[in-house]
């Protein structure tokens, strides 16, 4: 029977016509390739025969001495070819970044100078320190996007992922390749933003409908371990982010943290029956409640946000690896659709963690109260915040039309 056979030899190759092994002295071929792929019509018997060499017992031990010595050769060449080519790597990668860090610092150096000057009317015309600006704020977005950004510090990876991961570095050379990452984490937020939205409003309706008002205790901490699962993931995620060069502000995953440790306790916390079960399970209800509202609340920031900021990005204002999350980025007309329902959910988020403070009997309670609390507090100032800076952001705009 014949069948096509694909060879990988090493340090020789076989011709098929005769059946017989060429050693390297008496072939032709260059000495640098490590192996030839040899592919044509080949039978069982021949595959023995070129395995065994076809001679006497004393000529076959020699044949596999002679090709033993000689692979062992050839990993050694290619050991030291490999580390040749990661120490000219390395220092050529070390060149790049000192060129890298000195054409920030002197992009930086200009742009305080150029402010220094207009500041005391040197002899500066705006008009040309304004395309001055203009190009170094087009070189330094290039800079930091392109992939010399590679070269570039990033930022601390922090004890989070310090504490899970040790000190493995999760910074990706390439670009393509931490544009996969966020596009991932935005996948991540799609797939549970809809679950976050499910899985609250299932458990509200079977209250009503077959639980007779009362939650059973297994469901409830199947959601909080869903949320315990989510929140990790998300933290995880926007570390990871963050140090390839997302500009996610450190609150949201603050925040993260918050409702990580909040649902892990809320796995402890005993759920109470019978008798007086809807009236012991409010804190529950509402904070389920919430989380419908937060749910709905997502799904508006996927939509709309994330359209807005692939247009802040075609027009150089973010940077490819920013994310959406919180009160970031938005036009008019969508700031007038989420600012008003984030207020109501932070003010509803703060109310439960009061009324968690006020019916507490154990630590657990009076823990996830508190946390509620400050995460509705530090959500209400990022989004004042986040108004303002847009408020500010557009004066200066308005401003500099007027000056010009």
């Amino acid at each position: 029977m014949q069948i096509k056979v694909v060879l990988c030899v090493l340090g020789g190759s076989w011709l098929s016509a005769r059946n017989k092994f060429i050693p390297p002295s008496k072939q032709t071929f260059n000495p640098s390739s490590i192996h030839y792929l040899l592919t044509f019509p080949i039978t069982f018997p021949t595959i023995i025969s070129m395995l065994t060499g076809g001679g006497d017992t004393a000529e076959r031990n020699r044949n596999a001495a002679d090709e033993v010595s000689r692979i062992i050769e050839q990993t050694k060449e290619l050991q030291e070819s490999a580390a040749s080519l990661l120490l000219r790597t390395s220092e050529e990668e070390a060149s790049l970044r000192q060129r890298a860090l000195a054409l920030r610092s002197n992009i930086k150096m200009l742009r305080s100078f150029i402010a220094s000057s207009l500041k005391k009317k040197a002899n500066l015309d705006l008009n040309n320190a304004q395309k001055m600006v203009e190009e170094l704020n087009r070189v330094s977005y290039t800079l930091s996007e392109g992939d010399a950004a590679a070269f570039l510090p990033c930022k601390s990876h922090g004890r989070f992922l310090r504490m899970f991961l040790g000190p493995i570095n999760v910074r990706a050379n390439r670009k393509n390749v931490q544009l996969k990452v966020k596009e991932e984490y935005n996948n991540f937020r799609d797939r549970t933003s809809f679950l976050f939205l499910a899985f609250p409003s299932i458990l509200l309706i079977l209250r009503s409908w077959m639980w007779n008002g009362c939650f059973p205790a297994f469901p409830v901490h199947l959601y909080q371990a869903w949320l315990l699962f989510l929140y990790a993931g998300l933290s995880f995620r926007e570390n990871i982010l963050r140090v390839n060069g997302s500009d996610i502000r450190p609150w949201w995953i603050y925040h993260h943290y918050c409702a990580m440790t909040m649902a892990l306790i809320s796995l402890t916390w005993e759920i109470e029956k019978q008798p007086d079960c809807a009236e012991k399970q409010k804190g529950i209800q509402l904070f389920l409640k919430w989380a419908v509202m937060q749910g709905v609340a997502m799904l508006v920031q996927n939509r709309y946000q994330r359209q807005r900021l692939y247009t802040r990005i075609a027009l150089g204002k973010a940077r490819r690896m920013d994310v959406v999350w919180g009160e970031t980025a938005g036009v008019e007309g969508q700031l007038w659709l989420l600012c008003p329902m984030l207020f109501v959910l932070q003010v509803f988020e703060a109310y439960v963690g009061v009324l968690l403070l006020k019916t507490a009997v154990e630590w657990q309670v009076v823990t996830c109260g508190v946390l509620l609390i400050t995460m509705a507090v530090g959500n209400f100032a990022n989004t004042v915040e986040t108004l303002l800076s847009k408020s500010r952001f557009k004066a200066k705009i308005k401003k500099g039309r007027e000056v010009i």
